[in-house]
């Protein structure tokens, strides 16, 4: 409906209104109203800029709120109006600026949320302020309810591991964990955007925890008798028990010690246990029901006899895996679940299913607040949403133009002389690497958080990073957030008040060597942030590192504890209970070693890698990756959705471990690293089909990192050196070294996409409704992307697989990168997929900068580019260009070019470059080259039709 209007005095400033049911109060930024019902006794709209209203709903007049850590805006000075309306048959106040407006009722505080022309964008229907006691002191459990059956499509929500991509009808747990990075922030593909203000854990979706299946379902075991399910525990292939379980009851490590059989030895003592529950479930609700599987080890599951889940994760680190399951009234359906257990936990979580309209809705909760706090944004496109966005968090800094070359890594290089080997290496092949990278563990065994150098492995620290400069490379070294109890560290972190020690003072072990006393320390004070800095200034900040990998982020002070117990760890801090502040760790963590490096090297471009975020991140320089993954192939496809939710989330640098983390002991073969957590690594004889699964997988996933935001290798036992992965492979070594020059070539594209992060608000890895938003086909695809504006990227996520289906959005022409087909957008095509090969389109119209093949991402700042320019349609790009590593682009310093092609006329145009900086190559060469139908840019991404010497001025060449 349009918005209408009822004739109104004009009001004053702070002029209060009267009305029937409930008042009104005009204030210099917004409007507060004081409903005659509903859950709040004030609700308080902000104007933040002409198209954001913050929201606050308050129990009490006159609260005072604890200042916001995701947020930096304050309300602006902005134009608005506020007149008398109707909300339904509701009296109800209307707040309207230049893009956005808002009705609140009168009678309940119930709001809804119009675009620039009037259009409604957002509308509540549901709300609920339930008092709760956290810590001694009284808070709320929220929920906000939005747009009832609505078909809007949602992204955003930060980083996610079940290949959901549009989440409208989904549930989303928003709790910080190894690989979960939870941002409380929805875009909709109809350009509005929700802001959720809130530290603790919240939910989209459904307000209410999952639980173990009894909560909700009926249970019988394998002869059809109620009271659980039928559970036979395995031991060397041979039945050693069989009993009812009342539930799959093996989520936490307390879990597994207080249910294991008693009549069976203590799990860690047997080398082969299986366990096999069989049964049925049955539910007085029919409809479709969401079930999670948790687990780790490897799990088969299978419902009324269809297998639906074939997984494994290490034993040290599982996670949720959802599945569906519809439901008759009262109609038993099977379960079978197959658990191959080494060390590993195993549950099923249920919930019973909501109404439709409820379930197609924009609803969010938390299970703390003291107020209900979120903000609107109304736009013209998705990425003017994520804008809105930016300027509520923070604006993303440019990063270091090296960041977006390749990065070498693994867990762990033992020694200095290794890492330093690894470098000489891809030096001596001639192969492109910008990044290597030192993970934990290189202190003394007993000295984490000493921030010391063990002098045997690393006798000279200082002198492995000017080596590695030395070699045109940079260096990046883990840090933590963790300190062993016996160090001079913790006892005056802790001597302050800024260490958590309930963890300590339970006597938990960590599991390096013997295993130490651990915990981490509090960052939600400045002195905190601070003291954690100082102290390792000296012995690590001065050496010249390039960046920095803060590591357990979330914080994952003891894996696998019962939630109830790991609240207790992670607090209290000055917000109160540590449940209070449960997400945003990550945030004020980088935050404090953000803000002291940039005091310390003003003019140094600053890089953090976390394996946490949340809203406001990207302000702190932080990209983030997706945690310890699996070497699984479903994990692979997992990432996709993953990486695409997070950066449509707002925050644009993301990677992922190359390869997947940890694998299977099948895939440990030959010459190993080590493993974590005091784990064997699998025998040096191989299965031959095994380590051509593995070669696949890698190269396949490898395909997928050159097009991700940050191109990053990593992972524990195997070896990730490109040359290590691919021994005895030629084929594979050959396709991934082609891969790893491909995006060198593609560098000028990629950094001009990275600085758009800075300059526009911009997202480098976009979900297709970002670019295509009027087909609706694309936006529930979670297996493709377009990676910037111009390249369409469809990685190849099943072993085996030689083709695979690629849908081409409607709205453009598409050419295949590798054969130079043309097709026409919104169908569905069968692409061959060799295996070194990774389907890849151009879109029509794209002008796409390519460069040489570099060692270094700068190693030729002069060098002649070519633009591939793909022929169809017309289009306009631009060359983006600084000195890469200061930060001298905030004080202007910097230039770009304009490129246009008229396809009709056969012209391009080098417009006037805008802008200089030092360093600046004032004359260069372009060369141009039109991808005509027929013409693949693969085959020669150095051919070009013409070219032509630029010297800043504008230039027209006729094609």
């Amino acid at each position: 409906m349009q918005i209408t209007r009822m004739a109104s005095a004009v009001l004053l400033l702070c002029a209060a209104t009267q009305a029937l049911a409930g008042s009104y109060q005009k204030t210099a930024t917004g409007i507060e109203v004081r409903p005659d019902g509903g859950a709040a006794k004030l609700v308080r709209l902000n104007l933040m800029s002409d198209n954001i209203i913050q929201v606050l709903k308050f129990d009490t007049p006159g609260k005072a709120l604890t200042p916001s850590l995701m947020t930096v805006a304050t309300p602006c000075a902005c134009s608005f109006s506020v007149d008398d309306t109707r909300a339904g048959k509701d009296q109800a106040v209307l707040l309207k600026a230049g893009k956005i407006s808002a009705t609140v009722s009168l009678k309940d505080g119930r709001i809804a949320f119009f675009d620039a022309s009037g259009k409604p964008i957002l509308r509540q229907d549901a709300e609920s302020m339930k008092p709760v006691t956290v810590g001694g002191k009284p808070f709320f459990a929220i929920t906000q309810g939005f747009n009832h059956g609505t078909r809007d499509a949602y992204y955003g929500l930060g980083q996610h591991q079940n290949s959901q991509m549009n989440y409208n009808g989904e549930d989303v747990l928003l709790a910080q964990h190894n690989m979960i990075a939870s941002v409380p922030f929805v875009v909709s593909d109809k350009n509005y955007g929700l802001l959720w203000d809130n530290n603790s854990i919240s939910r989209f979706g459904d307000p209410t925890p999952y639980a173990w299946m009894s909560r909700d379902l009926t249970l019988l075991d394998a002869q059809g008798k109620p009271g659980g399910l039928t559970a036979r525990y395995y031991i060397d292939g041979q039945l050693a028990l069989t009993r009812r379980e009342k539930d799959i009851a093996y989520q936490y490590l307390k879990d597994v010690a207080e249910n294991w059989p008693k009549e069976l030895p203590p799990l860690k003592e047997i080398k082969d246990a299986r366990v096999v529950w069989e049964g049925s479930m049955v539910s007085d609700k029919p409809g479709v029901h969401k079930m999670q599987l948790y687990s780790s080890d490897y799990a088969r599951l299978s419902i009324d006899g269809r297998q639906v889940m074939d997984v494994w994760r290490m034993g040290w680190n599982p996670w949720y895996h959802n599945f569906e399951v519809k439901f008759e009234k009262n109609k038993p359906v099977k379960l079978h679940l197959d658990w191959k257990v080494s060390s590993g936990m195993i549950a099923i979580t249920h919930n019973n299913p909501l109404p439709t309209p409820q379930r197609h809705s924009l609803t969010m909760s938390s299970e703390i607040a003291e107020a209900i706090n979120y903000y609107v944004i109304s736009a013209d496109s998705m990425d003017r949403v994520i804008a809105g966005y930016r300027h509520l968090t923070g604006q993303q800094p440019m990063m270091p133009k090296w960041a977006y070359g390749y990065w070498q890594s693994r867990q762990r290089y033992e020694t200095q002389q290794q890492l330093l080997d690894t470098v000489a290496e891809y030096r001596k092949r001639g192969w492109p690497l910008d990044n290597i990278v030192q993970d934990w563990f290189y202190w003394p065994e007993d000295g984490w958080g000493s921030h010391d150098w063990d002098k045997a492995r690393f006798p000279d620290p200082k002198g492995m990073v000017d080596a590695v400069h030395k070699q045109n490379a940079r260096i990046m070294l883990s840090i933590w957030g963790k300190f062993y109890a016996n160090t001079d560290n913790y006892k005056e972190l802790a001597a302050k008040g800024h260490m958590w020690t309930r963890n300590v003072e339970n006597g938990d072990l960590d599991w390096v060597g013997p295993g130490y006393k651990n915990s981490h320390y509090d960052p939600y004070t400045k002195e905190a942030r601070d003291i954690y800095y100082r102290q390792m200034k000296h012995k690590l900040v001065d050496l010249g590192f390039d960046a920095w990998w803060m590591d357990n982020t979330e914080p994952d002070i003891l894996s696998n504890a019962r939630l109830e117990d790991f609240k207790q760890l992670i607090g209290p801090t000055v917000y109160g209970a540590g449940e209070i502040t449960f997400n945003p760790y990550s945030l004020v963590h980088s935050q404090g070693f953000a803000e002291n490096l940039r005091r310390d090297q003003p003019d140094k471009r600053q890089f953090i890698l976390s394996r946490s975020g949340f809203a406001g991140i990207q302000r702190n320089s932080v990209a983030v990756w997706s945690g310890d993954t699996v070497g699984r192939w479903n994990n692979l496809a997992d990432q996709i959705a993953s990486g695409v939710n997070f950066s449509m989330s707002g925050i644009p640098h993301w990677t992922h471990d190359i390869g997947g983390y940890a694998q299977e002991t099948r895939y440990q073969a030959g010459d190993v690293g080590s493993a974590q957590e005091n784990r064997a690594t699998g025998t040096n004889r191989a299965n031959p089909e095994d380590m051509k699964e593995w070669r696949e997988l890698n190269l396949r996933w490898f395909q997928f990192g050159a097009f991700s935001p940050l191109f990053r290798s990593h992972g524990e036992v195997v070896k990730r050196e490109i040359y290590n992965l691919s021994l005895g492979d030629d084929a594979m070594r050959d396709a991934m070294v082609g891969y790893l020059k491909l995006r060198y070539r593609l560098m000028p594209y990629i950094y001009t996409m990275a600085a758009d992060t800075h300059y526009h608000s911009g997202t480098m890895m976009r979900g297709l409704a970002m670019d295509f938003p009027q087909d609706e086909r694309v936006k529930n695809i979670k297996d493709q992307y377009m990676f910037g504006p111009s390249l369409l990227v469809a990685p190849v996520t099943v072993y085996g697989a030689r083709s695979r289906q690629v849908y081409l959005p409607a709205g453009s022409d598409w050419v295949d990168f590798d054969t130079g087909e043309r097709y026409k957008g919104g169908k569905t095509i069968t692409v061959q997929a060799p295996r070194e090969r990774m389907p890849l389109f151009l879109r029509a119209g794209a002008l796409i900068t390519t460069g040489p093949v570099t060692q270094y991402v700068d190693e030729r700042p002069d060098a002649p580019l070519v633009l591939q320019v793909v022929a169809g349609a017309d289009g306009q790009a631009s060359l983006y260009e600084d000195d890469g590593v200061s930060n001298a682009y905030a004080r202007g310093e910097y230039s770009r070019i304009p490129f246009s092609y008229d396809d009709r006329k056969g012209t391009v145009t080098i417009g006037a470059r805008q802008g200089k900086y030092q360093g600046m190559p004032v004359q260069r060469e372009f060369r141009v080259r039109v991808l005509r139908p027929g013409t693949a840019a693969a085959q020669d991404l150095d051919a070009y039709d013409k070219s032509v010497s630029y010297d800043g001025r504008p230039v027209t060449i006729k094609l």
